[in-house]
């Protein structure tokens, strides 16, 4: 069964045979906003589509990709901890998930009668072959709401970045092709924070990487690992090795719970902090052009989002 799924509103039209759908996979995915957020854009744009979340474990997701595909499935998202196994998975890599080395969007392309891939959208009887292509949309919407939430401009700033997966491996090689001076790798897995420390060396060797905490200030804490969406959660920084005092500003991805014990104990220490709902937006605006081809209502969908997450 779909989580949140929505009874559609005034402006939308009931669903029918013709309806289209979209998804978001994930797990946990309880806790997802997404589909509030991208049925408010859908019906803004006048479109008989649906966006849904499932529950999809690591070992399901090639199936369920598979599946999606054969139910002629518009698109995808891909949430924890999905985004770095999905690079492998799908047909086609999108550009932005070459550079940054993850899939958070997958869209669905039909080959044409001319043998031109085009979205499944602008077919309307489905196509013989069917591809997945992927996409990035994490990495801008990661430095823009840094930008516009916390004021941060990462460019010779010094980043304590806690996770090393899909999102984390995402926001290093963004920050350092940013420009940050330094940064500090933390992952409970200490060989992926060297892979990645590595591989951040190696693309943009401008950037000093260290793994391991810290002794000095640094401008921005960033949280791109799990812990803190459930409420009994640790707290991801080992505060033994790095007083959260000594983070100019802190970040946090998850945005359900709105405030994590991370942010509160940032607050706390007198630090700038922010949850991802801002990057939540921006990679979900994103998404819906990749699968409409057209510009997303930016402000119906910011509005949708924090109803869902505040009200």
């Amino acid at each position: 069964m779909p989580y949140n799924a929505r009874m559609p509103g005034p402006s939308e039209e009931p669903i029918n045979a013709s309806t289209r759908y979209c998804a978001v996979f994930g797990s946990p995915i309880k806790h997802s906003a997404s589909p509030a957020m991208q049925n408010a854009g859908i019906a803004a744009l006048g479109l008989s589509w649906r966006y849904l979340a499932f529950e999809v474990t690591p070992e399901e997701l090639e199936s369920a990709i598979a599946g999606a595909r054969t139910m002629h499935f518009l698109g995808l998202n891909l949430t924890v901890p999905h985004k770095l196994l999905a690079f492998e998975m799908v047909d086609v890599l999108d550009e932005s998930a070459k550079m940054w080395g993850a899939v958070n969007t997958i869209r669905f392309e039909g080959r044409s009668d001319s043998g031109e891939w085009k979205p499944l959208r602008e077919f309307s009887d489905m196509p013989g072959e069917i591809r997945s292509q992927g996409f990035n949309t994490d990495a801008d919407a990661i430095t823009r709401s840094l930008r516009e939430d916390l004021g941060i401009n990462i460019q010779g700033g010094k980043v304590l970045l806690l996770g090393a997966g899909g999102a984390g491996r995402t926001a290093a090689l963004k920050m350092a092709s940013d420009g940050a001076a330094e940064m500090f790798l933390i992952n409970r897995t200490a060989s992926k924070a060297e892979d990645l420390a590595e591989e951040v060396r190696t693309r943009f060797p401008s950037v000093k990487v260290t793994v391991g905490y810290p002794t000095v200030a640094v401008d921005l804490l960033l949280n791109a690992t799990s812990l803190g969406l459930k409420g009994d959660d640790s707290i991801p920084l080992d505060e033994s090795k790095f007083s959260i005092g000594k983070a100019h500003a802190v970040y946090d991805m998850i945005y359900r719970p709105a405030e994590t014990r991370l942010l509160i104990s940032a607050k706390d220490a007198g630090c700038r902090t922010s949850n991802g709902i801002g990057m939540l937006l921006y990679q979900g605006t994103a998404a819906l052009e990749i699968w409409t081809g057209q510009s997303a209502p930016v402000e119906v969908m910011r509005e949708a989002l924090l109803k869902e997450v505040y009200g």
